[in-house]
């Protein structure tokens, strides 16, 4: 689950635009409020990320407004979850993503499903109502 989570979030990161070289040079407090909230999991470490991956992270900033308060959650989920990573898992992500995109549609459209319905069964998991003992509800 976690692999597939990271290969996702390799996914989005890789896929999305990059803004102009000037614009990845600029420390957290300069970038703009929408920039901020998009990429607030990141705030911590903003300032230390090596320059292409800020890049590709304000690239990212350019569809957020865009999102559906749910894709935002995810969005927000996922970049946390990448903040987490090593920069060796955050490698490896990338080579999958890499071989993965080699890969036939059908086979990339089963990983799609089986990512989509983990993702249900871990939401499930957590909503309150699944906290509650059987014999209370």
């Amino acid at each position: 689950m976690r692999f597939i989570r990271s290969l996702i979030i390799a996914t989005c990161l890789t896929v999305l635009t990059v803004l102009p070289a000037w614009a990845a040079t600029q420390s957290w407090a300069l970038l703009t409020p929408m920039q901020r909230e998009a990429l607030a999991p990141l705030a911590q470490q903003w300032d230390t990320l090596p320059e292409i991956q800020r890049k590709r992270l304000l690239g990212t900033t350019k569809r957020y407004p865009n999102l559906t308060p749910l894709q935002k959650e995810r969005f927000q989920a996922r970049l946390t979850d990448w903040s987490k990573l090593t920069p060796a898992q955050r490698d490896r992500a990338r080579e999958t993503y890499k071989a993965l995109r080699k890969a036939p549609p059908e086979k990339r459209e089963e990983l799609k499903k089986m990512v989509r319905q983990q993702e249900q069964a871990k939401s499930a998991a957590s909503s309150p109502s699944s906290a509650v003992p059987a014999a209370t509800r």
